[in-house]
């Protein structure tokens, strides 16, 4: 990604080293965090949604990128350290982004009317990233998840959290949004029934405890 357009301010923001990210220069923020966050409008339901919530934005991860992208959506960062909320919101008055809200809280915890899509990039496990998810997701929202390879196990065990939370499994789309990102998927989850009143659990359970298809297993 050789001109960051419309990102420049962002990219310059990531680059200084107050920035919550380990990668400062602007040529890996152009590739490693824009165009990576780009790609997610690959999906129809991002391309289309009204309201957005992005899990544990951290940087404003793909948050952020989207706010840009997506002038007419509504962005949520969700964020529960206290340290990068600070950064995101005064990032936010920097850019100027009016569409854009910082929610210092945990996933679990949000008070927030249903969103149309929620976003998560490198946050866990996709049965934690599920149950995050579908409480705050209103009926015919998605969950996209930002992931690198995933394995059998893992894959197993977010469709097992999917039906047990009322999502379903959409698609699993390869992207390569520079060179050296060969195993990066999005994995796209639509929520098709309400999800059961249980759910989330208290706040840190999803991780501790996440549901697997052989019963609830605990984090190692």
């Amino acid at each position: 990604m050789a001109d960051p357009g419309p990102f420049d301010g962002l990219v310059t923001a990531l680059g200084d080293d107050s920035a919550p990210t380990s990668v400062h220069g602007r040529a890996q923020v152009a590739d490693v965090h824009i165009a990576d966050s780009v790609v997610g409008l690959e999906v129809e339901a991002v391309r289309t949604a009204g309201r957005i919530a992005d899990l544990g934005s951290g940087a404003g991860l793909p948050g952020l990128v989207l706010a840009i992208a997506r002038p007419d959506a509504e962005v949520v960062l969700v964020e529960s350290v206290g340290k990068k909320c600070a950064w995101l919101e005064r990032t936010v008055e920097a850019l100027g982004l009016e569409n854009v809200r910082v929610a210092c809280a945990r996933a679990e915890e949000l008070d927030e009317p249903p969103f149309d899509v929620v976003t998560a990039r490198a946050l866990a496990a996709l049965p934690v990233l599920c149950e995050y998810a579908a409480p705050l997701l209103r009926e015919g929202g998605a969950l996209v998840a930002w992931k690198g390879a995933v394995g059998a196990e893992e894959e197993a065990d977010g469709l097992h959290a999917a039906e047990v939370l009322g999502l379903e499994p959409v698609e699993v789309r390869a992207v390569e949004p520079y060179v050296g990102s060969e195993r990066r998927t999005l994995h796209v989850f639509r929520k098709m029934q309400p999800t059961p009143e249980m759910y989330p659990r208290r706040a840190g359970m999803a991780a501790k405890r996440p549901l697997t298809a052989s019963g609830i297993r605990r984090a190692r």
